[in-house]
């Protein structure tokens, strides 16, 4: 694809980057790992503008949040000390599933959202961690909640600066499961979950999220809300899990089924309540 490419600038700031996108205007994109960009093909990309040195690489404290910057990497992500103790290190689990070490070597956190792909492997645990994700276009700044911001596989038209993550619930248990062709795979499905126990094992709190199960990555709502109040039983997992089944949208492709897919849901879905439910939280 890259035989189509005109102009490569590598700017020192993000103002500097918004304008050499408004000036590229649909021939511009904007790149950092580009782990996403070169497979994509698209011939119609004339101009590539390389954030990776406009200043958003950094993991810091900012207020109850933790704030990750947009072209951070997946490596830098996997071997933080302060995201490896980020809610049992869920997300630090996810980035570590991000393809090959040469891959999480070079794809950013930005970049894996920005895609847009329901597979994204970062997605469902902010999903989960009810991240927000920081936004610049045409000098306008906002916060958006993870939640909002898919409008579809590479639909995302602003650039994202950086993503927020609140202080998780205190005493809450963390999941991330993933199912993969193989260990470096795009996702065929992921899951994660977070619960809260009560005092007497009952389900106070939750969060379901889940990808490549839909247009977008999800939040499985209901199926949260029927857990709350619930004891992790074999009932209330079935419950749940049915609930997740019947909420999620899979397609049929290459690497799996749809019938397949809403299957592994159920599976996934089951075994990170269980792990949460147990505090048998994966070790890193």
């Amino acid at each position: 694809m890259f035989d189509t490419v005109e102009a490569f600038y590598r700017p020192g700031t993000v103002r500097e980057a918004l304008r050499l996108l408004q000036n590229g205007k649909n021939r511009a994109r904007v790149v950092a790992g580009g782990t996403d960009l070169v497979v994509e093909g698209n011939r119609s990309i004339r101009v590539l503008i390389d954030i990776t040195h406009a200043g958003l690489s950094y993991i810091r404290r900012r207020g109850n949040a933790c704030v990750i910057g947009a072209t951070t990497t997946m490596a830098t992500i996997e071997n933080s000390p302060a995201i490896r103790a980020l809610a049992g290190g869920i997300l630090a689990r996810a980035a570590a599933t991000c393809g090959s070490v040469q891959i999480r070597n070079m794809a950013t956190l930005g970049g894996n959202l920005a895609n847009g792909s329901p597979a994204a492997d970062t997605a469902t645990p902010l999903l989960a961690l009810d991240a927000e994700v920081v936004l610049v276009d045409a000098g306008d700044r906002r916060e958006v909640p993870l939640t909002e911001f898919y409008s579809g596989p590479k639909k995302t038209k602003a650039l994202i600066l950086e993503v927020a993550i609140p202080s998780p619930p205190r005493g809450a248990r963390w999941s991330f499961q993933k199912l993969g062709r193989t260990n470096n795979d795009i996702s065929l499905v992921n899951a994660a979950v977070g619960l809260r126990m009560d005092s007497k094992d009952r389900v106070k709190w939750a969060r379901i999220a889940l990808g490549a199960v839909a247009p977008r990555p999800m939040r499985a709502v209901f199926a949260e809300e029927l857990l709350v109040g619930r004891e992790v039983n074999e009932h209330a997992l079935a419950v749940v899990c049915d609930e997740v089944a019947r909420t999620v949208r899979p397609i049929t492709d290459v690497r799996a089924s749809a019938k397949y897919r809403r299957e592994m849901c159920r599976v996934l879905v089951r075994r990170a309540i269980q792990e949460c439910a147990a505090g048998t939280e994966c070790s890193l």
